[in-house]
């Protein structure tokens, strides 16, 4: 593994970091969210069409720009030093990287160009709260999280004039304003029980409680950067992602996949964060006075910054290289790296609000956005725990099988 990054890799987090600088600090944020999209659009149209980001681990054939999950996961480490609100993890770790494994010719073709440009952006929809499991992150994916056959999942049932989906899915990241629904889905009964990926348009969906085969609804969240909604879905029309042919494709195995280079990606942009609201305590332990003296100057202060910086670090030095396995197929260790790096940000922010004294505990302050990430992150795609006992158990370490060296 080279550890130093190339020009073009630098330039990408410098001219991010110094477009949200300008655009995006914590009243930006905090207004971006209270709209109805969760995000600014003017600031996703920059990124999308300036920046090229939605496209940038895409292939050129498709308006990309040909990158890997390297750059993807630096350019998402510059988004989550500023938590800037976007549909960015959703359209383009989740979706467009399950469109381009699973996607026919014709729908990558129609659908991909129109990522790349950021006109379209796209939402993985599973059943229930089954989003880790489904990408392999704290559990096996090739259970019946789908459904199974039973209620409480997303069942798929094909008719003569295609594929009809009925069930609810939660926690779909951006899903009240995503163009483009991608549901996993449990088809073929018990005689031949698969999960399958289907297409769902925009102009099938109805926001709120319309008539419609399918409604989405933005729930209030924790994090309220991180959009989530509640799709459900009656009897709506769907396309198979694919064909008929690849519907016996390891669909499972290519979610986990994605799940793995996404855990990377998520592993780098809590890095962000927690070496963003780091600097912010710094700089605040220099100025906030105790006894005459800056409380920074203090022993014991001192201490618990440089335990931060460490974990930090360490937590950064595994995101790399979790990015950097992804984009060779080296091994997959996304889930590890995701698990280091949210408690590096949960500890750190949860240390900036102590340092940060009586201001540091009121919701105006900007380290709460940083706090309520961290729980956020970890409700989403954690706990730790999970994330390091499913490595575990992947790993074969306490099963007595061999350990790999």
């Amino acid at each position: 593994m080279d550890a130093t990054f190339t020009a073009e890799q630098e330039e990408i987090r410098r001219t991010l970091r110094e477009l949200l600088l300008k655009r995006c600090g914590p009243e930006e944020v905090r207004t971006a969210v209270q709209t109805a999209d969760g995000y600014d659009p003017a600031l996703w149209e920059t990124l999308a069409q300036q920046l090229g980001l939605p496209g940038l681990a895409l292939p050129e054939a498709y308006g990309g720009v040909g990158c890997s999950v390297t750059e993807l996961a630096l350019a998402s480490e510059e988004l989550g030093r500023s938590l800037a609100p976007s549909p960015l993890l959703a359209t383009a770790v989740l979706g467009a990287p399950l469109l381009l494994a699973l996607g026919s010719e014709d729908q990558r073709a129609a659908l991909l160009p129109r990522i790349t440009s950021g006109e379209l952006t796209a939402a993985l929809a599973v059943p229930g709260a089954s989003l880790t499991t489904a990408l392999g992150l704290t559990g096996d994916n090739r259970g019946d999280w789908a459904g199974g056959g039973r209620a409480g999942g997303v069942q798929a049932r094909q008719t003569d004039g295609g594929w009809r989906l009925y069930g609810q899915a939660d926690q779909v990241l951006d899903g009240h304003s995503a163009g483009l629904l991608l549901v996993a889905a449990h088809a073929g009964g018990f005689d031949r029980s698969r999960t399958l990926l289907f297409l769902v348009q925009d102009s099938l969906v109805q926001d709120g409680s319309g008539s419609g085969g399918a409604t989405r609804v933005r729930l209030t969240s924790l994090d309220e950067t991180r959009s989530q909604a509640r799709v459900q879905l009656r009897d709506v029309e769907a396309e198979l992602l694919g064909d008929d042919e690849s519907a016996d494709v390891d669909v499972a195995g290519v979610l986990a996949g994605v799940g793995d280079s996404a855990a990377a990606v998520l592993a780098a942009e809590a890095v962000g964060a927690a070496d963003r609201v780091l600097e912010r305590t710094v700089e605040y332990v220099k100025q906030r006075e105790q006894f005459g003296r800056a409380i920074g100057s203090f022993q014991a202060v001192k201490h618990r910054l440089a335990d931060l910086y460490v974990q930090v670090q360490a937590a950064r030095s595994a995101a790399y290289y979790a990015a950097w396995a992804t984009s060779t197929g080296e091994e997959r260790v996304g889930g590890l790296a995701l698990a280091q790096a949210l408690e590096a940000l949960r500890i750190t922010a949860s240390e900036a609000v102590q340092l940060h004294g009586g201001i540091g505990f009121t919701w105006e302050h900007e380290a709460h956005l940083y706090f309520k990430r961290a729980a956020g992150d970890e409700l989403l795609f954690g706990p730790v725990h999970r994330l390091r006992e499913h490595a575990a158990d992947a790993a074969r370490l306490f099963g007595g099988g061999e350990v790999a060296v």
